[in-house]
């Protein structure tokens, strides 16, 4: 039987994804406490971690709480779809473009923003 834990996580999951029956859930107990690892479809991946990981991070506090009122404590891993690659970034594209710092031109390119207020300098 399942632990009021895994089905809580269950239940949650279940009702953010599009394929509910692709759900697995693994629980192991040790010295850290209870460590949920959860399973989804590739498919339903993105609306687990949400957008910048709000979603998972949501799911985590509500764990949380629940550890809290059973004096536990709750962990989850989300366990990424074997065979899935990340888009690579390549080196290029991390590279921020090079700015001139000087004072000289910082001074210039401010003099060019105040000459469109129409003030004196």
């Amino acid at each position: 039987m399942a632990e009021k834990d895994q089905e809580f996580l269950e239940y949650v999951v279940g009702a953010i994804v599009d394929s509910p029956d692709d759900i697995v859930i693994n629980r192991t107990v040790d010295e850290r406490g209870v460590l949920l690892e959860l399973t989804v479809s590739p498919d339903d991946m993105g609306k687990i971690i949400g957008k910048a990981g709000a979603t998972a991070k949501a799911i985590r506090t509500l764990l949380r709480v629940m550890g809290a009122k059973h004096d536990a404590r709750f962990n989850l891993k989300i366990i990424e779809p074997e065979g899935e690659d990340r888009p690579a970034v390549a080196p290029s594209d991390t590279q921020q473009p090079e700015v001139d710092t000087s004072i000289d031109n910082v001074s210039s390119k401010a003099r060019e923003g105040l000459e469109d207020l129409d003030i004196d300098i």
